[in-house]
């Protein structure tokens, strides 16, 4: 089950931004939850904040709330999803031979004090990526395949927009939507096997 759309944070210091985004998402997740609304809800990225828990009602210790929110950062501002293949060429244009920032918040709400307020550990990820020099036939060609659509920057470093990319700085998972390595920090009991949690 999906949690609504949450109202997004668009101004400020693209760390903030991402960071709190990830925080309302998964509060959005956790009311849900606690409301006895969703069982196993799951969903990561900026429209959803995912919930994977045993038993319903209110929240108990081997609840586990995630939201994260990932974006792509550019001289120091974000540049979100492309409503329109106009919007992706000219995010891909911008990107060409450039090195550019993946920013992914990430919010974790776990055990029975989450439900007031409390349980809730977040942190950012970096991943630094660089792009090669795009001539057109390639930018025409990766708007064609669509993948573009619904993606921040306008590629998808796990599909066809590995192709665009020459290199790469920090967690891979980071640039997919979801940061493992920051999420276990955050959460360690889900690398522990038998803890009851399991991964959203």
């Amino acid at each position: 089950m999906v949690v609504p759309r949450v109202v997004e944070l668009r101004e400020g210091e693209p760390d903030r931004i991402v960071l709190e985004n990830a925080r309302r998402k998964a509060r959005a997740g956790l009311e849900l939850w606690t409301a006895g609304r969703g069982r196993a809800t799951h969903g990561v990225g900026r429209e959803a904040a995912g919930s994977s828990a045993a038993g319903s009602g209110t929240a108990r210790p081997s609840t586990l709330v995630l939201g994260v929110d990932t974006d792509v950062a550019l001289d120091g501002r974000l540049l979100g999803k492309a409503d329109d293949e106009a919007g992706a060429r000219a995010r891909l244009e911008a990107l060409s031979g450039r090195t550019h920032e993946v920013l992914s918040g990430v919010c974790v709400i776990e055990g029975a004090e989450a439900g007031a307020g409390g349980g809730e550990r977040t942190g950012v990820a970096r991943t630094r990526v660089g792009f090669r020099r795009l001539d057109e036939r390639e930018i025409g060609g990766y708007l064609a395949s669509g993948e573009w659509r619904d993606r921040a920057g306008a590629y998808a470093i796990q599909g066809l927009g590995s192709t665009l990319v020459d290199t790469l700085q920090g967690d891979l998972s980071n640039v997919i939507g979801l940061p493992i390595a920051l999420l276990l920090q955050l959460s360690p009991n889900l690398g522990a096997s038998g803890s009851g949690a399991r991964k959203p």
